[in-house]
């Protein structure tokens, strides 16, 4: 789970050292044309609306020492103490305990070891997902990780819920604040993320020291009262007895253990955390040998001391937690609707250490479950803006800050309805979103370790890489496995996530299809010395540009002939040619533009592109030509619109024209625009 950073910063998107990119000289750099945005609001409350965007660079982060970012992690991995016991109990009973020792086993030898693999390979925050989205490059890549998208909104968005369900949970169960707020968890869940809302509203600025206190005095509370549990375990051993007589009613300890086993699915949400992990790695300082390097070793050696620091924080509490509370109590206690449902730990609070220690517990877990929704908020105010503008797959207003809020705080209310702000019968879903993205992790890492190995010399390390793949492909085999069980045994999760996804890629197909319009380039730079002096003779209604399929001398000379013959033009004409990338799923173009001249005519030779019909008409408006030649094929159009729409290709001449004639209407200009000729090819 991602946090904000400086107003809703988003973390910078930074391929990997395997991702080679060519930049160009900045001496042939050319100026980009504006690209056309949501138009300006016209009333106070409009610019209210869109005053902060999410998609704007940002500066450089400060940086802290691992230690002190651990808390930034720890709101989202520690919080889930809050009701971890309590699923725990109701999923297990007797065999909690055990239960939790497999999700820690899966903790120490699946996910962390994922994770310090994630943290090597995506060591500027961007995950999992985009991991995974340069391993599978092209539409299928895309299509991978609007999927993986669903789920993450699935997570975030029941940890908000799920976390303010909680925190109204330990408001009614305590005994000061009952006669205040009575049985009304559900408006106190609706309280709780109005007011969360409302924050990011007004702008939230994440800072180290508020999560060190939130996240600190919380794990001390958990302390104490686990400390506190086991004097009382203690002073009546005969609690353990009838532990272990219940636990022999499950069989001998193999069959314990594949119980346990089983039950484990149910009680992942003890998983979560990680992608916080490696999402804060920005804020973490190297030393003075990253700087100066493009791969900080030094900063992946503290993300490492701080992932293992948080998962052996969190097994120690976890275990401890559910042996107290397996010990200390009953079942009818713990079921679905007693006192210690979704709260054990503060039900032992209460229990143990009076009402006035409780009423503090009861308060820092509200403090922290709601910092943990923040978290939750701040982590899709990042993740959506990073993918979905990039892909040419968002609306307009998702990159603005209050928009998004509204329309997620909508989402909240719609799913806290559904479930009733029941923190029980949100687990399902809350597992479902953070196994699928544990589940691509691993399956990302177990890729990059076989492409390694594929692109390896050295035989030895070659065997080691081979080795190490099989091992994150039978983690990502549990991970399967528990996703799997979690599905059959709770489906409202899958549900609720099929729900995230199907919108999602709706949306995306509606966005990337009224966008393809944009002029879609980002960067545009001359080849060389040559074309850098010739290009200044194109400019300003100097020529006639003409779109040619290939540079083939006899094409050429036959269509400056047809030209000529049936039109009245003067002047130099200037062939343009433009080749594709393989990847045209991409949305944003990074052009390389060669220009030389033979007699009197120019020819244009661009690269790089991702549309054809958009990259002429971004050409034609930086030279602004007296006139524009389109062809049109009078193929299939149906065809020519898919074709542009997956591969920029199709109905080139129409395209360019229509394209043209949308970005005239986002820039009046006083100008006399260029003439344009469609013509049958």
């Amino acid at each position: 789970m991602a946090l904000s950073l400086h107003h809703y910063n988003c973390l910078p998107f930074v391929k990997n050292l395997s991702v080679q990119r060519t930049f160009m000289k900045p001496d042939y750099l050319l100026p980009t044309l504006p690209v056309p945005r949501t138009s300006p609001p016209r009333t106070s409350l409009g610019r209210w609306f869109m005053h902060t965007r999410l998609d704007e660079p940002h500066g450089h982060h400060a940086a802290y020492p691992w230690y002190r970012v651990l808390w930034l992690t720890g709101v989202d991995y520690f919080s889930t103490l809050g009701y971890q016991p309590g699923i725990a109990l109701l999923a297990a009973g007797a065999l909690a305990p055990a239960a939790t020792g497999v999700l820690l086993l899966v903790t120490l030898l699946g996910a962390l070891p994922t994770y310090v693999e994630v943290a090597k390979r995506s060591y500027a925050g961007q995950g999992s997902i985009a991991m995974l989205e340069n391993l599978l490059p092209g539409w299928k890549g895309k299509l991978l990780v609007l999927i993986l998208l669903g789920f993450a909104g699935t997570d975030f968005v029941i940890t908000m819920t799920l976390s303010a369900a909680d925190a109204a949970k330990h408001a009614v169960e305590n005994p000061y604040l009952r006669p205040l707020f009575g049985e009304a968890q559900l408006e106190l869940t609706l309280l709780f993320l109005a007011l969360l809302a409302m924050v990011f509203l007004k702008g939230f600025r994440e800072a180290i020291g508020l999560a060190t206190a939130v996240a600190v005095p919380y794990l001390l509370l958990n302390l104490v009262v686990i400390v506190r549990a086991f004097v009382e375990v203690a002073r009546q051993p005969e609690l353990i007895a009838g532990w272990r007589v219940s636990l022999g009613m499950h069989g001998d300890w193999t069959t314990m253990l594949m119980a346990s086993a089983f039950i484990f699915p149910k009680l992942a949400l003890g998983l979560s955390g990680f992608e916080t992990g490696v999402t804060v790695m920005p804020l973490i300082s190297g030393g003075p040998e990253d700087t100066a390097s493009r791969y900080p070793s030094q900063r992946i050696q503290a993300t490492h001391r701080m992932l293992q620091s948080a998962a052996v924080i969190m097994c120690v509490m976890l275990l401890t937690s559910s042996l107290v509370t397996t010990w200390l109590i009953p079942p009818d206690a713990y079921a679905k609707g007693g006192p210690a449902a979704g709260r054990a730990l503060a039900y032992l609070a209460h229990l143990y250490l009076g009402h006035t220690f409780g009423t503090l517990y009861d308060i820092s877990t509200i403090v922290i479950l709601w910092f943990a929704g923040a978290s939750a908020m701040a982590g899709l105010l990042n993740l959506i803006p990073r993918y979905l503008p990039r892909f040419g797959m968002a609306p307009r207003w998702v990159a603005y800050a209050r928009p998004l809020v509204l329309v997620l705080f909508a989402i909240d209310v719609i799913i806290t309805f559904i479930f009733d702000a029941e923190v029980e019968a949100q687990a399902g879903a809350y597992a479902t979103g953070v196994l699928a993205l544990m589940l691509s992790a691993a399956v990302a890492v177990a890729l990059s370790f076989w492409h390694e190995y594929r692109q390896e010399t050295n035989g030895a390390r070659s065997v080691g890489r081979v080795l190490l793949s099989l091992y994150f492909w039978v983690i990502s085999g549990v991970f399967l496995f528990t996703l799997g069980d979690n599905i059959v045994a709770r489906p409202d999760g899958v549900i609720i996530a099929s729900f995230f996804i199907a919108a999602i890629i709706l949306l995306s197909a509606v966005s990337r299809s009224w966008r393809s319009l944009e002029l879609r380039v980002s960067e545009l730079a001359l080849a060389d010395a040559e074309s850098a002096q010739l290009w200044p003779s194109l400019v300003g209604k100097k020529v006639h540009l003409v779109p040619i399929r290939t540079f083939n001398p006899a094409a050429c000379a036959r269509k400056a002939e047809e030209i000529r013959r049936y039109y009245l033009i003067t002047g130099p004409l200037a062939f343009i040619h433009v080749t594709l990338i393989d990847n045209r799923s991409e949305f944003l173009a990074r052009l390389r533009v060669k220009v030389r001249k033979e007699g009197e005519n120019y020819f244009i030779e661009v690269s790089g592109a991702v549309a054809i019909a958009n990259t002429i008409a971004y050409i034609s408006e930086l030279i602004d030509p007296i006139s524009l030649f389109l062809g049109l094929s009078r193929q299939n159009l149906m065809t020519q619109a898919l074709r542009y729409l997956l591969w920029g290709e199709g109905e080139v001449g129409l395209m360019v024209y229509t394209i043209l004639l949308r970005y005239w209407e986002w820039t009046p200009e006083e100008d006399v625009r260029p003439l344009i000729f469609l013509m049958s090819e």
